[in-house]
């Protein structure tokens, strides 16, 4: 953290990636891994932007709790060490469910974020931290957290909640933010966790900045109200926490500078890219706090014969010797002559061979799609909805001149 932005000498914050979610709704492109370790933007997971931002901010103490195919960000996560988080004194930590720990009575799998947080109380009472920042890792972002902390902690609040604009259909599937009427940053009035009507599109980015004494009194009064009522479950942050914290005057807002997106569902994740092939995406344009990876080898993408690529990107050791047109591809992807990929992102490995067309789809590693076949189809409009994109689970084979249909999904190491 640069002086100018420290908040006070001997701060020592923590920050919690809580990256156990199932991710049910990215369907079969999440039943071997983890939502966290998809790909984005061909080398990157979104694991990355999450620790990216905790590397920017200089931070040495940074957790990760997961549970879901956790072993599928084993090898990737490498103890930290592609975000300089490896350290002999704090560094990177794994979190992964126990029972009989932590602050609560949940045993196993935590049921939302807020119960995922609870159960790790005890340890984060160990470590007794000035500051606790607590995010998902389901978003593509960049922004600049020293600052953020600063200002959180020289408002005196009990929690900060970083802030988006989204449009009112998308907000209806989100933590929708009331601030102070007239203004962006300012104390919260009311949350409303995914309403049937949003009152505003500005959303919480599920980045949130907590008080860690205060956050302990908050979760003691809920789980005292929780054993006089007779529930079990906390949820997630918009179901209790926060709604408790705002009654209690307790909560600002602080908009997030630059792009965010919630890519958690698969026309969230196609849009992110489509934007990101348009210019719109601006987290990988700061020098200061650069999006980190695991560093990987191999050759650079080839371009050849009476191949075309157009507004796309490909990545190492990818061969197109067809057209490539809005797309993204991951490591390893081969296009041979005369077949078609147009708006869509193929992960890795995967070889779509002569004559074959693929279209508004998400391929996932390892897929061979058979010559002529034809997956997927163009949408109407510009505007997309999860029924119009093809998702193919890994390792699946397409024969020869098959065809799927428009949101036709297939479950990995399947055959049509």
């Amino acid at each position: 953290m640069a002086e100018k932005d420290a908040p006070r000498w001997g701060l020592r914050p923590l920050m919690i990636v809580q990256a156990g979610g199932q991710g049910s709704r990215m369907d079969v492109l999440t039943r071997e891994r983890a939502k966290p370790a998809l790909p984005f933007a061909g080398n990157h997971r979104l694991i990355d932007f999450p620790l990216s931002t905790a590397a920017g901010a200089g931070l040495s103490e940074v957790w990760v709790s997961d549970q879901y195919q956790s072993s599928s960000m084993d090898d990737y996560l490498a103890g930290g060490r592609p975000w300089d988080l490896d350290r002999n004194h704090g560094g990177f930590r794994r979190m992964s469910p126990q029972e009989g720990g932590g602050g609560s009575q949940i045993e196993g799998f935590a049921g939302g974020n807020a119960e995922d947080l609870f159960s790790l109380l005890d340890q984060i009472g160990v470590l007794d931290p000035d500051l606790l920042i607590v995010t998902s890792a389901d978003s593509i972002y960049s922004f600049d957290l020293a600052g953020a902390m600063a200002r959180h902690l020289a408002s005196g609040a009990g929690c900060t909640v970083l802030t988006s604009h989204v449009g009112r259909s998308e907000a209806k599937q989100k933590m929708v933010v009331e601030v102070e009427k007239g203004r962006e940053e300012g104390r919260v009035t009311s949350v409303a966790y995914k309403p049937s009507k949003a009152s505003t599109g500005t959303v919480a980015t599920e980045v949130f900045l907590y008080d860690p004494a205060v956050l302990k009194r908050t979760f003691a009064r809920l789980v005292a109200k929780q054993a006089a009522s007779a529930e079990t479950e906390l949820g997630d942050f918009g179901d209790q926490l926060l709604p408790e914290l705002v009654r209690r005057k307790q909560v600002r807002a602080e908009p997030m500078t630059g792009y965010w997106k919630d890519v958690g569902r698969p026309q969230a994740y196609l849009q992110a890219h489509r934007d990101l092939l348009a210019g719109r995406v601006d987290v990988f344009s700061h020098p200061s706090r650069p999006i980190l990876a695991p560093v990987t080898g191999g050759p650079a993408g080839l371009v050849s014969g009476n191949g075309s690529v157009e507004n796309s990107m490909i990545g190492l050791g990818s061969v197109v010797r067809g057209r490539v047109v809005r797309s993204v591809l991951g490591p390893g992807v081969t296009v041979q002559a005369g077949a078609l990929v147009q708006d869509s992102v193929l992960f890795g490995d995967t070889l779509v061979e002569a004559g074959a067309q693929v279209h508004t789809s998400i391929v996932d590693t390892g897929v061979t799609i058979g010559r002529k076949a034809r997956v997927g189809q163009e949408p109407s409009g510009t505007r997309l909805s999860d029924d119009q994109i093809c998702m193919i689970g890994k390792d699946s084979t397409i024969g020869r001149g098959a065809e799927l249909s428009a949101g036709t999904r297939m479950e990995p190491g399947s055959t049509a």
